[in-house]
């Protein structure tokens, strides 16, 4: 009786320290604010979507703070980068190749690496990405041999994910203007002001992740 009794004032204790924590965030975090609700009813299974572009120099910047988040989402939280085509710098069909390029190097697990390789040699190298033979020269001078990277690009399956890729964007186009922009839960569109720490804008997406 006595350990049953014990466990059962653990467990208050911990919801009582826990409450004060997740009453803080509601009270720091607000909505018109620091985020929107951009839908009635989110997501089934919780996500961030990370809406950019390779030409979009706040993107480029946004790395570290995207990497930063990714380490502290929860396990059953999937985060998908969404790149966006509607960008005036370059054509729509240059920007779809990118995607493209963006899902192959996904499916050889080397997505930090060669997304960063594109973004660099754009923003850092400033030279311009005007198809598919350019982006096979930036992954073949990171060790992708071109005739495997023209044989992924072709492929059904990038096909399929870049028709996926832009079906989330036109679902989300309304709210997606510009990028950097991140969509949490299908509901919550993050708002980051000036005087936001990195920190600060990590915990805002957590937050928002956990949030129904």
């Amino acid at each position: 009786m006595r350990k049953i009794m014990k466990k059962k004032i653990g467990l208050l204790l911990s919801l009582a320290l826990l409450l004060p924590f997740q009453t803080n965030a509601q009270e720091k975090w607000r909505e018109g604010s620091h985020y929107n609700v951009i839908a009635d009813q989110g997501t089934e299974k919780k996500e961030v979507l990370e809406f950019f572009s390779f030409w979009c120099p706040h993107c480029f910047s946004y790395e570290p703070l995207v990497k930063e988040i990714k380490t502290k989402l929860a396990d059953d939280v999937a985060f998908k980068k969404v790149h966006v085509n509607f960008m005036g710098f370059t054509t729509t069909a240059v920007q779809n190749d990118a995607t493209r390029a963006m899902i192959v190097a996904s499916e050889l697990e080397r997505s930090d690496e060669l997304n960063q390789a594109i973004f660099k040699y754009i923003h850092v190298s400033r030279s311009a990405v005007t198809g598919l033979t350019d982006l096979k020269n930036i992954f073949a001078v990171n060790g992708v041999k071109p005739d495997e990277f023209d044989k992924m690009i072709s492929s059904f399956g990038v096909k399929s994910k870049l028709n996926m890729n832009n079906k989330s964007l036109q679902e989300y186009r309304k709210h997606v203007s510009s990028v950097p922009n991140l969509v949490v839960n299908g509901k919550y569109q993050a708002t980051f002001t000036r005087e936001m720490t990195q920190d600060e804008m990590v915990d805002l997406i957590v937050f928002l992740s956990n949030k129904k």
